[in-house]
């Protein structure tokens, strides 16, 4: 008998934001960056999401943001972000630190 896989789509979330400063003695950056998070990863009462995006560049280089969100957090009835802490991977000798919270789902669906 073959078992039957639950394949319907979830949701994701938009997400956008900008590295804190690196360099700063050196050369003082910071990055930005933007993307779509995986669908939902279930996690103990709640679930999490995974992104992997590439900041913009700055004097010949950029980083890669890739992270686990944390869990959901209510802003509404039926609507949630994430929140989002970490570090960029280490270019040019040097990361950055960020953090932000994603965009919530759906966001032409109207919650009363």
């Amino acid at each position: 008998m073959e078992e039957k896989v639950d394949r319907s789509q979830t949701h994701v979330h938009e997400f956008e934001g900008s590295t804190f400063i690196a360099e700063e003695e050196e050369e003082p950056h910071n990055h930005r960056f933007a993307g779509v998070t995986s669908e939902v990863i279930p996690c103990g009462d709640s679930h999490v999401h995974e992104l992997l995006t590439n900041t913009d560049f700055f004097a010949d280089h950029h980083h890669e943001v890739g992270i686990r969100t944390g869990p959901a957090i209510s802003v509404s009835t039926h609507k949630h972000v994430h929140f989002v802490r970490g570090k960029t991977t280490v270019n040019d000798e040097h990361y950055h630190k960020f953090i932000f919270a994603t965009q919530i789902e759906d966001p032409l669906v109207w919650d009363d």
